[in-house]
């Protein structure tokens, strides 16, 4: 099974779903909205004038935001449609921010350098067959001193079916779960069919590799809301924070983890 192959079609085929979507809402964010989030610019603080590596950043939005705060950004991404998007987005917003199309386990191939911060989030890790490799290019890629920030749904969110009705998976599931979807979490109605491949990681799994290779966790948080309505038979109980209704405050739905690079 080609993993990979799989998983670029899909992306491919996505961004071109996505980068339309009311969900992205590129009109706002062209008119200079900012597509972060709250938690995650709180982990971040100033990042004005620092160095900063995007890890798996879709079509650049979020990292054209960090461009915006003021860092010298780089973005990462497996989707050659996306990265394209990013690079016209860039261009038509006269933002100087760079992109690279290429898996993030052969990064060290297309980039030479160390950042002050690397920055990933919110359906990240699920799309990596194991996350030894993705915590070395962490480590990789950032200055000794350099903090890692770190924001994606919980686990315990993904152990569901796709309805979040009732739990389908184990939560130490090793194998890697293959789904053929119509449409994507942004694009609903769209009749686009692919067949993609993710895995389920644990927190144990999360920080235990990013330990053994050389970070040092000084925040690790649970939330139970998430940001993004991107997930059925949500409600907004407060502006911007989101639950499923059926589980109320029962369900870790995000966490988050900030380290330094020792």
């Amino acid at each position: 099974m080609n993993y990979l192959d799989l998983n670029k079609k899909t992306w491919d085929a996505w961004a071109e779903l996505h980068v339309n979507s009311d969900f992205y809402d590129i009109p706002s964010f062209l008119a200079g909205e900012n597509s972060l989030y709250e938690i995650e610019l709180s982990l971040l603080g100033d990042i004005n004038k620092k160095k900063l590596l995007h890890l798996q950043c879709h079509f650049g939005q979020d990292t054209l935001s960090l461009a915006r705060l003021g860092a010298d950004v780089t973005g990462v991404d497996l989707s050659e449609k996306a990265i394209s998007i990013a690079k016209s987005l860039a261009v038509q917003l006269n933002i100087d921010a760079k992109f690279i199309n290429c898996d993030i386990f052969d990064l060290k191939n297309h980039l030479q350098g160390q950042f002050d911060i690397v920055f990933t989030s919110y359906g990240t890790i699920g799309w990596l067959p194991e996350l030894s490799s993705w915590a070395q290019t962490i480590s990789h890629f950032l200055k000794p001193g350099g903090t890692f920030v770190f924001v994606e749904f919980h686990p315990v969110i993904w152990m569901f079916d796709e309805q979040i009705d009732h739990v389908q998976y184990p939560y130490f599931v090793r194998d890697p779960i293959i789904e053929t979807v119509t449409g994507s979490y942004a694009a609903k109605e769209s009749d686009v069919v692919r067949t993609h491949v993710t895995w389920n990681h644990s927190l144990a799994e999360v920080i235990q590799n990013l330990i053994s290779n050389g970070i040092d966790i000084s925040l690790f948080s649970e939330y139970d809301y998430s940001p993004i309505d991107c997930f059925p038979g949500t409600e907004e109980y407060q502006p911007g924070r989101f639950r499923i209704k059926k589980y109320g405050n029962s369900l870790p739905m995000v966490y988050a983890i900030k380290g330094v690079k020792i």
